[in-house]
């Protein structure tokens, strides 16, 4: 379409004032989030230079996602966690080698005044295959769990959000039934509970929750008394939750296609098995899951099936913790890895790992059922989601 000559004027006043318009005023507008909305951070698996980690604006009204920026520089930054300032962004990177040993690494990101994560500095992971990351709820240190090797380890958090060395490096060992997955430690997953006291490291390998007493100060893992808690032989434990009251918490069996239920002793740090059910609806060859979460009002619990590619929903005991498999809905792609859902409890978000993409789905308050909201982003090899409301 052409533009006439009072077009091309008024364009070329605008252009003249907006240059010599303050540059903490136009920061200023730019950086608030629009109302009903909050940020969402995905990692996935890529090779620098792309961008392993993009950033969304999720609408609260409609489920529409807008991207608003990335990060590039770092291979295969898959899983992620946001520091409780809201300032600095942390993502495991599932390289082979980092600093010419045969060592994964983590990667520390500032956030800009738009939320978009800028690289500040990398460590080593302390082991090999690094594929999950937390931190504690002081912001001080990120606990990683290092699958290929078996280790778990703790790095500590500098006031400008950079990295250390890791200060403590525990390596975990035994093995189980499985003849392929379980001929030795694979730990998958660390999370620490709610008062930030014990730390719970899944480990696929050895079919055990371990269990440590955490140091905040000084970044160190304890083995707890007793040191573990043992799961069904041939489940491959991978993800934990905690349910908001602290008095329950949920794995799910990667290998057995499982959700396992745990009461919680806050004061020993002590799990005790209460409860096993299937996340299928039938028998489905070569399934594996992958995430555990509970909403964010402690009354539902979600695990993601891989092969039959659904999400497993379940209902929550208030009085005992235990489940109701309430039913299943499709991820609208194929192998859905981690999921998240907003704090609001509104929205939940799916990354299907071999479709490439990520599904917005709106979920149901008292059922827990999540319907399709008819939106969705391509994203190679998405795998994590995570979600900062401001």
């Amino acid at each position: 379409m052409k533009t006439n000559a009072v077009d091309r004027l008024c364009l070329f006043a605008s252009l003249l004032l907006s240059a010599f318009q303050p540059a903490s005023s136009i920061a200023a507008e730019a950086s608030p989030l629009p109302p009903d909305s909050c940020l969402v951070y995905t990692g996935s698996y890529c090779k620098a230079p792309a961008e392993g980690i993009q950033v969304f604006r999720l609408n609260h009204l409609t489920g529409e996602l807008t991207k608003i920026g990335g990060a590039a520089g770092v291979t295969n930054p898959s899983f992620l966690a946001l520091h409780p300032s809201q300032k600095f962004l942390y993502a495991v990177c599932e390289t082979d080698e980092f600093s010419g040993r045969p060592m994964g690494a983590v990667a520390a990101f500032a956030l800009d005044g738009l939320g978009v994560p800028k690289l500040l500095n990398m460590q080593p992971s302390g082991g090999q295959g690094p594929c999950h990351l937390s931190l504690d709820p002081a912001g001080r240190n990120v606990l990683i769990a290092n699958y290929v090797s078996g280790q778990v380890a703790v790095a500590s958090i500098g006031d400008d959000g950079q990295l250390s060395p890791p200060s403590c490096v525990v390596q975990h060992t035994g093995q189980s039934v499985h003849p392929q997955r379980q001929t030795g430690p694979h730990a998958h997953s660390i999370n620490l509970d709610p008062a930030g006291k014990f730390a719970f490291a899944a480990d696929l390998g050895i079919d055990k929750i371990m269990v440590y007493k955490f140091g905040g100060a000084d970044g160190q893992l304890t083995p707890n008394d007793p040191p573990a808690t043992a799961v069904p032989a041939g489940s491959g434990p991978r993800h934990f939750a905690f349910h908001p009251s602290g008095k329950f918490a949920y794995a799910n069996g990667e290998l057995t296609s499982t959700v396992l239920v745990f009461a919680y002793d806050s004061e020993r740090g002590v799990l005790m098995l209460k409860q096993e059910l299937s996340t299928l609806p039938h028998k489905v060859e070569g399934n594996t899951t992958a995430e555990t979460l509970v909403s964010p009002a402690g009354r539902h619990v979600y695990v993601s099936n891989r092969g039959h590619n659904s999400l497993a929903v379940f209902s929550v005991d208030e009085a005992t913790g235990q489940l109701t498999a309430v039913g299943h809905c499709p991820t609208g792609g194929k192998i859905p890895r981690n999921f998240g859902i907003d704090p609001s409890g509104e929205w939940l978000l799916a990354a299907n790992q071999e479709s490439g993409n990520v599904m917005v789905f709106k979920l149901d308050a008292e059922s827990g059922m999540p319907t399709p909201a008819g939106h969705e982003v391509s994203l190679p090899s998405a795998v994590c989601v995570k979600f900062l409301v401001k």
